[in-house]
């Protein structure tokens, strides 16, 4: 049942509802009542006959939709059986009578049209908008996918091993200290003045 039909039935119940409801109230409430509605005179009695006369009407339809429910379902669970033998029927009574058109017009059917070979100029145009459906979508023939293969370059296999332990450092031996080589001294040597000559008189 779709959304449509569920939302009807709902709004014909409550409505059917509602109906009964004025009824009942007026019957209880109002047994003598007159009222003038939109310009005509109703007493209890007059408007709960009219009123009476809706909920018929209203009944009749919601009762002929669930008879419709139930027979589109019937339908349906028909069509599903008997559709394919229907359709296998179908054709080959027109296989039967492909040059009787007269004989299968009987049956109400049509002979079965055969399409006309293309002509050359159909078959190239077709040719040529597919090669463009193709290009235009991205995708190649299957000749053309068979000629694409992938091709790598340029790989440097590394291997992977473990990290060699560094050697264990080994002892420095001390080595002696080298004595400073001597600087040489050279002597400086004073020169001796020679004494003054005293002067001598001559006798």
């Amino acid at each position: 049942m779709s959304t449509t039909t569920t939302t009807k039935a709902k709004t014909q119940s409550s409505t059917l509802a509602q109906l009964q409801a004025l009824i009942s109230g007026l019957q209880k409430q109002l047994p003598s009542g007159s009222f003038t509605l939109l310009s005509t005179v109703y007493t209890t009695a007059t408007l709960v006959t009219a009123l009476q006369g809706t909920v018929a009407a209203l009944t009749a339809v919601t009762a002929a939709h669930a008879a419709l429910k139930v027979a589109l379902a019937a339908y349906e669970a028909e069509q599903a059986k008997m559709g394919p033998v229907i359709l296998a029927l179908r054709r080959i009574l027109q296989s039967m009578y492909a040059d009787a058109p007269d004989t299968l017009a009987v049956f109400g059917l049509e002979a079965r049209k055969v399409p006309a070979p293309r002509t050359a100029a159909e078959k190239a145009t077709a040719a040529v908008k597919a090669d463009a459906t193709r290009k235009a979508r991205g995708t190649s023939s299957k000749k053309q996918k068979a000629t694409i293969s992938g091709n790598v370059t340029g790989i440097t296999i590394v291997p992977i091993t473990a990290p060699t332990a560094a050697p264990p450092a080994q002892p420095v031996a001390a080595q002696p200290a080298t004595p400073a080589a001597a600087t040489p001294v050279t002597p400086v040597v004073t020169p001796a003045v020679p004494p003054s000559p005293t002067g001598h008189t001559g006798q």
